[in-house]
């Protein structure tokens, strides 16, 4: 007899387990496929877990190479990246273990297998063993997520020429490797490898990296990135990608005309990620995708099949981890008949390099594509005590408030722990704070969100320590 569900979510990564879990919580009997073996999608198996993971333990290697500039003398350090591969996969391991306990702590029904849609509440699952189970289910969610988008013509063998996931599990250092596209992934990876002791080359097609983020920000992180090691060719299109004897030949064009040819034992292919929607037979029951391949949904996630849904990386909007958690909970919340919400003007987003990026809410860029006026606090780590303490001054705080109400706008850092003092900014939008009210909050002596304070203060040129 086929089983029955009140919901199911094809996917299991940070939006669909989430998503299982609330529904769960909410009374509903839930059901959760993935086809990964393993729970927590690209973000926990392959993506954002084992790269933090790398280059927390990068930046230790790199920090141990150094100690006996601080007054540390220990012996010779030596890398063993076996060794610290496994520690990277036994936080993934136990990670994913873990979102197995809480499926089974909140009686989610866990299917190991690939989901297909046969009709607007069926689904075929298929094991690894080719072993087919059919369920219904009175709602579907697609969470489904993303992969990595290859060159036009290039293959990805995950050896030589390697997306992120090749990148996150190389069994040497390469002396040499050209990361193609300058966003948060490639430079990421780019950082975990040259703090290993590779030689990095970035080739990006703008004049400037990380699109979309604020200019100023983006500037002064490249600054520090050449200062780390990186170099970087900006304005250079990739030609050709061919295997060579000793590696890989990548051949660029750059916006003057000039041909070059760059030599690399390893190419990192991290130009963007597109959404996985194939083999769930979407055709079938008439999903209708927009032009980018993203399925269309209204704004309480609802496919044009009113009973199927979809969030995460498969829809509209930043494909980060955190944001498709939200919209898990709020699909979770509007078919339980909640007021399931997201509020997409809040939601930061943070490089992992060292120092971390965070932003959140408008660059200024976009405050002046949309003529709004505005006003500019910003205060440098250089000045802040802890900041200074630590050895870890680069960087700064920057926030852009409305000139006429005061309400903050947008927040953007570069500086250690950026990552974490974001959060402070977000709640702060969330409740729709003033500038003014950061400022009249107080905060501890000596912390790095003093720069945030301090910011806050510059917006109305009072700051006190710069």
């Amino acid at each position: 007899m086929t089983e029955k569900f009140q919901a199911t979510i094809i996917g299991g990564g940070p939006g669909g387990y989430v998503c299982a879990i609330r529904l769960a919580q909410l009374g509903l009997k839930t059901a959760c496929i993935e086809s990964r073996g393993s729970l927590g999608g690209t973000c926990l198996n392959i993506g954002c877990i084992p790269s933090k993971s790398l280059l927390n333990l990068s930046e230790n290697f790199h920090k141990a190479k150094n100690f006996s500039k601080i007054g540390i003398e220990v012996g010779e350090v030596k890398l063993n990246l076996q060794k610290m591969m496994e520690n990277k996969d036994k936080a993934v391991t136990t990670l994913t273990k873990g979102v197995e306990f809480l499926f089974k702590k909140n009686k989610v029904t866990y299917f190991k297998g690939t989901g297909k849609l046969k009709s607007k509440s069926e689904i075929s699952i298929i094991d690894k063993n080719n072993k087919e189970t059919n369920i219904e289910s009175e709602n579907i969610i697609i969470s489904t997520g993303s992969e990595p988008v290859p060159l036009p013509g290039v293959e990805f063998d995950e050896e030589k020429i390697i997306s992120s996931t090749g990148a996150l599990s190389l069994k040497s250092v390469p002396k040499k490797m050209v990361v193609v596209g300058g966003g948060y992934i490639g430079l990421e990876m780019g950082s975990v490898w040259s703090r290993l002791g590779s030689e990095i080359h970035v080739i990006e097609f703008l004049d400037h990296i990380t699109p979309g983020m604020d200019k100023e920000i983006s500037n002064e992180f490249m600054k520090i990135l050449k200062k780390q090691g990186l170099n970087f060719h900006l304005e250079t299109k990739v030609e050709k990608i061919s295997k060579s004897k000793n590696g890989v030949l990548i051949e660029t064009l750059d916006k003057k005309g000039k041909k070059t040819k760059l030599e690399s034992d390893v190419v990192l292919i991290s130009v963007g990620r597109k959404p996985y929607t194939k083999n769930l037979n979407l055709e079938k029951v008439g999903i209708k995708l927009d032009e980018k391949k993203r399925i269309k949904v209204n704004k309480n996630y609802q496919t044009n099949i009113e009973n199927i849904y979809a969030i995460g990386d498969v829809i509209a909007g930043p494909m980060l981890a955190h944001k498709a958690e939200e919209e898990g909970i709020a699909v979770a919340e509007l078919i339980s008949g909640q007021s399931g919400h997201v509020n997409y003007e809040v939601i930061p987003g943070v490089v992992y390099t060292t120092p971390e990026v965070a932003s959140v809410g408008k660059t200024e860029e976009q405050l002046k594509e949309k003529n709004t006026k505005y006003k500019i606090g910003k205060f440098p780590f250089m000045a802040n005590s802890r900041a200074k303490a630590i050895d870890e001054p680069d960087g700064f705080v920057k926030i852009l408030a409305d000139a006429t109400t005061d309400k903050v706008l947008g927040v953007h850092l570069i500086g250690p722990h950026a990552g974490e003092l974001i959060a402070e900014m977000a709640v702060a939008m969330e409740f729709g704070a003033s500038s003014e009210d950061i400022a009249r909050t107080c905060h501890a002596h000596p912390t790095f969100s003093e720069a945030v304070k301090e910011a806050a203060l510059s917006v109305e040129k009072r700051q006190i320590h710069s």
